[in-house]
Formats: structure tokens, sequence, C-alpha cells
């Protein structure tokens, strides 16, 4: 059923995510296996992160209206700290934690509103206590720093070109299910584009819906991602390296790391290798480190729109126990 489809392309994403929150950012794989082992269930982040960079991450409030970091602000530019520190097993990053929102916002009014979300966002992120995520992206700092200007909540996107800004596409697709494919990908653009500004991140927000539009019509995972990805990854080539490890294929022939132009293509070929094996993606996603838990977004929802959600995941997912 088309519902199933979309719900298991969100629920995906929210495993992906949870899966990867305690390794999140770790460049150094060999660390990440030391320090962790296999990941292949939910489990708790560890102070120090050995390879955490957020002392370099910088914020500081225009004024109250920009005051998003509350409690967390005394571990920034700290040496060490994990990113997600105070997460428990199976719990969610921010961005996926934003997305559970979004779902619930959706269901209370009937229907997606721009507007009514961004009112929303601005609450949620103002209001202290309502999540307990240290880290917070580059686009919610420079969305707050334009909102404490006095700009309207409308004009406060920035151009970040990070994966990052995929992460509530699933759970949107998931809530717009009704929708011909027309206008799921004006309002998906659309929603992207109240915090995402780069182009890049709106063409890939795009593909991503498109390819899960495809596999609900029918399609096989490879057959969609080749249909409607072929700008991003070749299906060719994408067979080609899924004879190779993936800490090689993602580590030199893609980055890691965060930013769109490469990361999408990353996701794409961890969904393409794995298209039949929804547990051996997500492990395989968290275990490439770098930024897995937002490449979390494509890889979990298209293993999870086409293959389902096993229950062994949903078990320990925390946003599914918070709904029961």
């Amino acid at each position: 059923m088309p519902e199933t489809t979309f719900q298991n392309a969100y629920l995906g994403s929210l495993v992906a995510d949870a899966a990867a929150m305690p390794v999140h950012w770790y460049y150094d794989r060999e660390a990440l296996k030391s320090e962790y082992g296999e990941v292949t269930s939910y489990l708790s982040p560890k102070n120090p992160h050995t390879g955490s960079i957020l002392w370099r991450s910088e914020y500081t409030p225009l004024n109250e209206k920009g005051e998003i970091l509350h409690d967390q602000a005394k571990y920034w530019g700290k040496r060490g700290i994990h990113y997600h520190q105070f997460l428990k097993a199976g719990e969610n990053t921010l961005n996926y934690q934003l997305a559970t929102e979004l779902v619930k916002l959706c269901e209370r009014d009937d229907g997606y509103n721009p507007e009514k979300w961004l009112e929303h966002y601005i609450s949620f992120m103002l209001t202290p206590g309502s999540h307990n995520d240290t880290y917070l992206e580059e686009y919610h700092r420079g969305f707050f720093t334009k909102y404490a200007q006095g700009k309207s909540p409308l004009k406060c996107s920035i151009k970040d070109e990070h994966i990052g800004g995929l992460a509530q596409v699933p759970a949107l697709c998931f809530m717009l299910r009704e929708l011909d494919l027309a206008e799921l990908r004006a309002t998906v653009k659309q929603h992207v584009s109240l915090t995402h500004a780069h182009p890049n991140v709106q063409r890939a927000a795009d593909t991503l819906a498109r390819i899960i539009l495809r596999i609900r019509e029918g399609l096989p995972l490879r057959e969609a991602i080749q249909n409607e990805a072929g700008d991003w990854i070749s299906g060719n080539k994408a067979d080609k390296w899924s004879t190779q490890p993936d800490t090689q294929v993602i580590g030199q022939r893609f980055s890691p790391a965060c930013y769109i132009a490469e990361a999408m293509p990353a996701s794409l070929y961890l969904a393409w290798k794995y298209h039949d094996d929804f547990s051996a993606g997500i492990t395989a996603n968290t275990m490439v480190g770098g930024d897995n838990c937002h490449r979390g977004a494509v890889v979990g929802s298209l293993l999870g729109a086409a293959n389902g959600v096993p229950e062994n995941w949903l078990d320990g997912l925390l946003a599914v126990k918070k709904n029961d």
C-alpha cells in the first residue's frame, strides 16, 4: 500500500539516524571500531568523542530571538565533547526530532502549512528543554541569526549545502502521500527552501522524493535510482564499486563528509549496494562514519521504502515508543 511505503521511508530514516548517532562524525574508522565495535544495534554515545571538532563551532545569539543553545552553550568550545552526549540509545538527533515534530504538526492540523511549520520550528528551538541535543547544525544558527535581526521567518533561509537539509524529506513525503507527483515535488522543494537556500540541497531533496515515489509505484530500488538519480550516480559504476570495501568507496571516491555534492551520491551508492538488505545497509552507513546520521535520510528511507523496516529496529526506536 502507498501509505506503508511512505511510512517505512520515514521510519527507515529515523532508524538510520538513531543507529549512527553514537558514532556520528567519526572520520577515523579505526577509532570508531575500537570504541564502539561493529554497530548493529542502538548504542549510547560516549564522552569523550575522540574525533569531535565541536570546539571549533561557534554561535553567539544576537538577542533572545536567537537563543537556541540554552544550557548546551557551555559545552561549545570544549574539546572531546560528543555532539549528542545526552541522547539515549535509540534516540534521534535534533534534525530528525524536528522531522517527528513535523509529522505531529501535520497530523494535528490535518495537512501541511509552511507558515505554521515555521512558527512551530521557532517555538521548539527557542523553548529550553524541548530537546536534549548538544549540536545544532549551521542552518539553525544561520536561520536564528537572521530571525534575531528581525527578518520574517520566510526570509531566514541560508545557503547551507549540507545533507542535513534532507532529514525532514521522508517525514514530509509521508504526510503528503495523497498528493500527486507535481504537488509533492513542489511542496518538498518549498519546505526545504525554508531553511536551505542552496540549489543542490533542493535538487537532492527532489531526487529523494521522486525515488520514494517510484518505489511506491512498484519499481525496484536500483531501477528507481537509475531512473531518477542518474545526475548523481551511475548505476553501472555503483555496480562496479559494490565489489569494493565501503570505506574505500566512501573515503576515496566520495567524501564521508556532509557536503551535498558528495554526500548525496555516497548515500545513493549505499542504497544501491544494499538494495535488498535493510539492516546491512544501515550498519554499513553507520560504520563508514563521517556524516552518517544525515546520510541516513537517504539510505534509511530508501531501504525502508523498498524492504520495510524490521521489527528489531523499531522495538528500540524511542520516537516510536513516545508515540505509543
